[in-house]
């Protein structure tokens, strides 16, 4: 790979991203609608675009062409399938940040538990359908229509320092200042991912052999009570905990039930998962110690 293009790189593993293309010596373009700052200087191409119009996808992508396209703000149907229409012969891998949410719910789901090369098209924005159901009809877009080699990458949870989100830092700073958090079942597992860890993997995808459906997590899981317990020994504080709360003091996490997937499948293609039990309490401690 020489020559990389990703659709949004300015923030969290999508800037991580970044970092890595141009530390292996890939001419990089990012872009996005231009509204976020990035550190990269004249070390990348920039384009300016709005993904969710396929008129100002166009006009942004010009005559480019790339290695790889790394997808990141893709979330519906119609923007799959604008994208499967320009990146016709100007690409040679497609490589779409899906999620983990095309799964209903379950214990090490494997992949083919949601099958995009079967699911039925349906045609819509990202306004149109619900965060997982706009995921799983832009997987079937580029599973059925695609003239490229695809990946769809299923992420959980993505975890770090860096998460603008500030899902983990939620938890800490309600614990840390005794505040309720609603969780409905403290006894659900869940798995995520660090930052950097998504970022490998992204990079890693730029296989063309590597294709179809991929569980992305680090290896094993974690009960959110034991999560809990973590941040508790972080901070010094016993967290306080409601099934039901204002919707501002519901957990990032409040899953009703068991949530993980399998990561065998790209662990059987080579890549080198991280273990959850081994960066959680780590990361917990860093943003107790930000936050405390």
């Amino acid at each position: 790979m020489t020559r990389a293009l990703v659709l949004g790189g300015t923030r969290f593993f999508g800037k991580r991203l970044v970092e890595l293309l141009l530390a292996n010596g890939v001419e990089t373009t990012i872009a996005t609608r231009g509204q976020t700052s990035d550190p990269f200087g004249d070390q990348v191409n920039r384009i300016q675009l709005d993904r969710e119009n396929r008129n100002s996808l166009e006009a942004g992508l010009g005559t480019g062409e790339w290695d790889v396209v790394y997808d990141n703000i893709c979330y519906s149907p119609d923007s799959a399938q604008d994208a499967c229409d320009l990146f016709k012969d100007r690409v040679g891998k497609y490589v779409f940040t899906s999620s983990m949410s095309v799964y209903e719910g379950g214990a090490l789901i494997p992949e083919k538990v949601f099958d995009p090369y079967s699911y039925p098209l349906q045609k819509g924005s990202r306004h149109d359908f619900a965060y997982g159901e706009g995921k799983r009809l832009a997987e079937a877009v580029f599973a059925q229509k695609a003239p490229f080699p695809v990946s769809m990458i299923r992420f959980p949870i993505v975890l770090g320092t860096d998460d603008y989100t500030r899902r983990l830092h939620f938890h800490v700073e309600h614990i840390a200042r005794e505040q309720t958090i609603g969780i409905p079942n403290v006894e659900a597992e869940m798995v995520f991912i660090r930052s950097d860890e998504a970022a490998r993997f992204l990079r890693w995808q730029a296989d063309p052999l590597l294709t179809g459906p991929f569980n992305a997590c680090s290896t094993g899981t974690v009960a959110l009570e034991t999560l809990l317990g973590w941040i508790e020994l972080a901070v010094g504080k016993k967290a306080v905990l409601a099934s039901e709360t204002e919707k501002e003091d519901m957990s990032p996490f409040g899953v009703a039930n068991t949530w993980t997937a399998s990561n065998e499948k790209g662990s059987k293609a080579g890549f080198p998962f991280l273990t959850l039990s081994e960066w959680l309490p780590e990361l917990v401690e860093s943003i107790a110690r930000e936050t405390t």
